[in-house]
């Protein structure tokens, strides 16, 4: 357990440099080229996580402002996914067996063949560890929660399967899929919504993304502005009740807003530029490893979605959704549905949009509809793990903010899945909450549900984003990264980002 632990809290930005080191030396790539890739994934996620908390500084602030200006007060705090994976890792009867049996499982699927992606982010087991942990929580029973985090491990691997051709297709990731729980379990519900938007009249005909912003508006169309615009207008909701008392003060905290967010979308794209660089080697090893060995057979390498969420129609969507997340939070929490204060996982939004946004090639339109369709369950599914998360803290030794009854994330209600799973464990606890919230996620499921076997039964027969590739290729912004321009800035001579 104590090996474990202190591989879990290394972190990601250095243990996922010695995992891919070891794969690049499996795969029997050059040791120059193995090490220079490993190092700089490590750099890569650094420099992500620096902007990400750039985001997350400068809506938190904001995020506090524009709630208490409406008044209202909601018990259950978002913590943020920091806390959750520490709550997860600091859960010692589960962390052992969900990590080794986690590691087992995957080679097992790739072996019979009922996989093709090999998990390599083994950071994000802390997803299916959070999972065993609430599980264990509602039903008492160690062996139920390791079944039911395994089996969501399975149903994730087949996702990441499924997704991987859209996302290599349209982020340009070859043999990359993306296994991370809390957003590929939301790909489904995603599909099933877009295609539901291709039927209603008028409404599949609105576009915009920011490759035809910028090319209609020019220069007020690049990321850049767009980031400044939605983040002055979430500085004056915030901060406009200090104009007329200390304008100098709220002033400033409204254009402080509006340059970080600017900044945001600026800089993200770029900083996910440098993990791609070091994750492209490992991509071309793995292939060429397999295919010479097993011909015929594929492998995906599994990482965190962090390496997409730089796209700036992905940060346009997120951005969008802060002030319709606390709109939503408050509203439903008026008829009994939420009582999770949106706040620290607001900069995990740009996770969360990813399959609202993806299946559509861009189009942040749609991406906008299905995100607020995504964030009406999510808040509900929050507030439910709302008193498992506070026992689990309690048991991990974690500080609780005062004033706070209960604590979740954002990110822990993007737990679908799961959700689902235990939902028949749960019935009690959900009826605490009232009898109307307890319809309202027995829908939730029913609708989830429906969702997967549509998505499912389609891929049987096709490939999900690939086939009717022709309905969205028009409104592709391939231009929304810019990868090739960027990149070019800072290394012009990298010749392997360009090309991917």
């Amino acid at each position: 357990m104590g090996v474990i632990q202190y591989i879990l809290d290394l972190g990601p930005s250095v243990m996922m440099p010695i995992i891919v080191f070891i794969l690049c030396m499996v795969f029997r790539m050059p040791f120059n080229r193995s090490i220079r890739s490993a190092i700089i994934i490590g750099i890569g996620f650094i420099a992500i996580n620096l902007v990400i908390g750039l985001m997350s500084s400068t809506l938190g602030p904001a995020t506090k402002a524009m709630v208490e200006n409406t008044g209202v007060h909601l018990d259950v705090v978002d913590v943020g996914w920091p806390v959750a994976a520490a709550i997860s890792f600091g859960t010692v009867s589960v962390v052992p067996w969900i990590f080794v049996l986690g590691i087992i499982l995957n080679l097992i699927l790739i072996v019979v063949r009922f996989t093709k992606t090999l998990d390599v982010d083994m950071w994000n087991y802390w997803h299916f560890i959070f999972t065993a942990a609430f599980v264990y929580v509602i039903t008492n029973n160690l062996l139920i929660a390791i079944a039911l985090s395994l089996i969501t491990e399975l149903i994730v691997l087949k996702l990441a399967d499924l997704t991987a051709p859209i996302t290599q297709d349209y982020y340009g990731l070859p043999g990359i899929s993306l296994p991370h729980t809390e957003t590929v379990d939301l790909a489904p519900i995603g599909w099933t919504l877009n295609k539901l938007i291709d039927r209603v009249p008028g409404l599949n005909k609105l576009h915009a993304d920011t490759g035809t912003i910028q090319e209609r508006f020019g220069v007020v169309g690049e990321p850049m502005i767009v980031g400044l615009v939605l983040g002055l207008l979430i500085g004056i909701l915030a901060y406009y009740p200090g104009l007329g008392t200390n304008f100098g003060e709220a002033f400033g905290h409204i254009l402080t807003t509006a340059i970080s967010l600017g900044a945001v979308m600026l800089v993200l794209p770029r900083m996910v530029a440098i993990l791609m660089e070091g994750l492209v080697p490992l991509s071309e090893g793995a292939q060429t490893f397999i295919s010479e060995r097993f011909p015929g057979r594929e492998l995906y390498i599994g990482l965190d979605a962090a390496i997409v969420v730089g796209f700036a129609n992905n940060m346009t969507v997120a951005l969008i959704m802060v002030p319709i997340t606390l709109v939503l939070a408050i509203g439903m929490s008026f008829l009994g549905l939420n009582r999770m204060l949106p706040f620290t996982d607001l900069a995990v939004l740009p996770f969360t949009v990813i399959w609202a946004n993806t299946w559509s090639r861009g189009n942040v339109v749609r991406g906008v509809i299905i995100a607020t369709i995504y964030m009406t369950g999510i808040l509900s599914i929050a507030t439910f793990l709302a008193p498992m998360t506070l026992e689990l803290a309690k048991g991990a030794h974690f500080t609780i903010p005062q004033g706070a009854s209960a604590i979740s994330s954002i990110d822990s209600g993007s737990h679908i899945l799961p959700f689902i799973l235990v939902f028949g464990f749960s019935l009690n606890q959900l009826g605490a909450n009232g009898p109307v919230f307890l319809i309202w996620t027995a829908l939730w499921v029913v609708f989830t549900i429906v969702c997967y076997v549509l998505f499912f039964n389609y891929a049987r027969n096709h490939v999900p984003g690939m086939d009717d590739k022709h309905l969205y290729v028009k409104e592709e912004d391939e231009a929304s990264f810019e990868m090739e321009e960027e990149v070019g800035a800072f290394d012009s001579g990298d010749e392997a980002i360009a090309s991917s």
